[in-house]
């Protein structure tokens, strides 16, 4: 079963009639009312709203001349024929087309209960009207034209809450850049951003909006990003990085390489991610396919029933035809087919507008049932990067410790060297002689003197004494900082400590997460003791050490066994077998790939807290979910059987089928407007 994304209505893709394809995925409709409205929304809004002002006035009219009968020339019942017969025919003409399409494709939907409930009313009044000597009684002209009336109206109000839901998107959809400057041959020349193409030069100058996603050839800048990645601070760029497409270069003027373009750029696979998890159904909306495949016959058979078994009772036609109409326009499953997508909407696009872009609602789902997140350690918990941490200077050494281990690293493409060159400051002098030994450590000549930088056995080799900062030393390793050792002229000069570092807000975010009872495991091919050290910075306790790249799926996949939910949180790369195996894949600081990701949800920019985000996020949506489910279910398991007469024995208390379209139309606003309710969520950790 699909949903049909304008109605809610549920659709056999076997069966369906009316189907679209807009960007690779397959869209699959109830009508061709639903079809159209879904091509050219905008037409069908502004076809809706002349609908209700015509349908409104003629059933205004009904309504007064039904009960104050004044209006000459012609027998009342003639007039009220003629205000009610265009109501029926032209403004529900929608109703029964979309019951003629369900038809053809084997099914029934809420058009067929408003179609035959109205089409009941007009027919029974005009037999009244034109053949009295065999029908007689009151005319139902009025409930006939009120009914659509009051149906077209709640639609135009149900439109504008889920225009107000889709909000977040059509926000993303208008950041999309209209026009590019292209430098050519050295002269500008602005062109729509739709005719730029990949390998463009473009120029963007200080308060423009970076037209595609690009690499920065020259120029530095402060790039907002917020818009994208929901990140309020600028971010500096400079040669060589990239920057996104809609962000707003804030001071310098920028030369860039167009390098995505169209659909393949950042921002149109946010608004492709979001349009796709909108439409997507979660588990839990199971139950409502089970129960809309067989909604509309049974409500269609309890109302026969329910006429008959009036009638047969002596209440008369009259009566059991308005119990009859009263159970098929209450019954509408309007609520039921919005509880679910509506949510999702709102849920999506606010994970959008915080660089959150979750995949589809099963992923929603499913994240709120998560109880143990493993995160990868290099590149998600850490930077990736080593970096100097700690210089520590033998007791009676006067020169630069760092400045010399960076002479002698200068031009090395060891990652350990180059952290040491980028920590220091100014020009580094060059040396003479160099000289690698495998697996120990470099030496060089500087100003006549050895500079030697490497481990303990390259220090022991040249019989330098590294007791002097032995204490030191062994603390920053118990640290699980690699260390190294630097000596100039035959003597110990100190000792530099080098680690990944974290990633900002990673404790804060391990913290939370904790608090709300999540299992942390940190997952990492470093030795058992390196390991405890990071994971002991931002409180994780679980470790597993020593696992391969290939082999974290496998400890993915025990967890599960143990019964476990497992999100697995890494970069989306080398961490995909993970990622994919894990009930959740979250794939973080993926940057500009974000279509080419593994994770079920993907994080724009690197920011830990985000994870806490995405687990909230779809709690909260989950929580809206149930809540609309509940009010639907509980509004036709209370709605039906009153409508049916169950208290007029008792109570004498009969819906009426006016009172029941307003009803039907409260539900529906009711479940929409608690779905936009969720416009007012905000993150836990900002």
């Amino acid at each position: 079963m699909a949903r049909d994304p304008v109605c809610g209505m549920y659709v056999d893709e076997k069966k369906a009639v009316y189907k679209t394809v807009k960007d690779g995925d397959t869209y699959y409709f109830c009508s061709e009312r639903c079809l159209k409205q879904f091509l050219e929304p905008e037409k069908a809004m502004r076809n809706l709203k002349i609908l209700v002002v015509f349908s409104t006035v003629l059933a205004a009219l009904s309504l007064i001349f039904t009960y104050y009968p004044v209006l000459p020339l012609l027998p009342m019942n003639i007039w009220l024929f003629i205000f009610a017969t265009p109501v029926q025919f032209i403004a529900g003409w929608r109703f029964y087309k979309g019951t003629w399409d369900a038809l053809k494709a084997k099914t029934a939907n809420m058009d067929t209960l408003i179609a035959v409930g109205t089409t009941a009313a007009w027919v029974y009044s005009t037999l009244v009207t034109f053949v009295p000597q065999v029908f007689t009684g009151e005319t139902y002209f009025d409930t006939s034209t009120v009914i659509i009336a009051l149906i077209l109206v709640g639609k135009i109000f149900e439109e504008i809450a889920k225009g107000r839901a889709s909000q977040s998107l059509r926000k993303l959809m208008d950041l999309r850049p209209k026009m590019a400057t292209v430098v050519s041959d050295g002269k500008e020349s602005q062109i729509p951003v739709e005719k730029v193409a990949v390998g463009d030069v473009l120029l963007v100058k200080p308060g423009e909006m970076v037209p595609v996603d690009g690499e920065i050839m020259e120029g530095r800048s402060e790039i907002d990003e917020s818009m994208v990645t929901g990140e309020s601070l600028p971010v500096s760029k400079k040669p060589g990085d990239e920057v996104i497409g809609a962000t707003i270069n804030k001071s310098g003027m920028l030369k860039i390489k167009a390098t995505k373009v169209g659909e393949d750029a950042t921002l149109s696979q946010i608004i492709h991610l979001v349009e796709r998890a909108e439409i997507s159904k979660v588990p839990i909306q199971k139950i409502a396919d089970r129960v809309s495949s067989y909604f509309v016959p049974a409500v269609i058979a309890v109302a026969i029933a329910s006429f008959f078994i009036w009638y047969y009772l002596g209440l008369g036609f009259i009566f059991s035809l308005t119990i009859f109409i009263a159970i098929l326009i209450i019954a509408c499953p309007c609520a039921l087919g919005l509880a679910t997508p509506t949510a999702i909407l709102m849920g999506t696009s606010k994970a959008a507008e915080n660089g959150i872009l979750i995949r589809n609602g099963e992923a929603l789902e499913i994240a709120e049932k998560i109880d143990t997140i493993v995160f990868d350690k290099t590149g998600t918990l850490t930077k990736g990067q080593p970096s100097v941490t700690d210089v520590v200077t033998a007791k009676g050494f006067e020169d630069d410790v760092l400045m010399l281990a960076a002479i002698a690293e200068k031009g090395s493409e060891h990652p350990l060297g180059q952290a040491i060159v980028n920590k220091v400051d100014g020009q580094i002098p060059a040396a003479q002689n160099y000289t690698t030994v495998a697996g120990k450590g470099i030496m060089v000549e500087y100003l006549s003197r050895e500079i030697l930088v490497g481990n303990r056995a390259f220090m022991q080799d040249d019989n330098i004494s590294i007791e002097s900062v032995n204490d030191s030393v062994v603390k920053l390793e118990g640290e699980g900082k690699t260390v190294i050792f630097v000596a100039y002229g035959n003597k110990l000069g100190g000792a530099i400590a080098i680690a990944d570092t974290l990633e900002d807000y990673s404790k804060e975010a391990v913290q939370q997460l904790q608090k709300m009872k999540k299992d942390v495991i940190m997952i990492t091919g470093d030795n058992e003791q390196t390991a405890k050290a990071i994971a002991a910075q931002v409180g994780i306790n679980n470790v597993l050490a020593q696992v391969m790249p290939q082999d974290k799926a496998n400890e993915v996949k025990k967890l599960q066994e143990q019964g476990k939910v497992v999100a697995f949180v890494g970069d989306g790369i080398n961490d995909a077998p993970a990622l994919a195996q894990a009930n959740v894949g979250i794939a973080i600081g993926s940057g500009t790939d974000v279509a080419k990701e593994t994770g079920n949800i993907v994080l724009i920019k690197h920011d830990l807290r985000d994870v806490v985000t995405a687990v909230d996020l779809s709690r909260y949506t989950m929580k809206k979910i149930k809540q609309n489910l509940f009010w639907a279910f509980f509004y036709n398991t209370v709605g039906i059987p009153v409508a049916a007469g169950i208290l007029y024995p008792f109570l004498g208390i009969l819906l009426t089928p006016v009172f029941a379209a307003g009803a039907m139309a409260f539900s529906s606003l009711f479940v929409v407007g608690n779905s936009v309710v969720m416009k007012r969520y905000r993150p836990k950790l900002r």
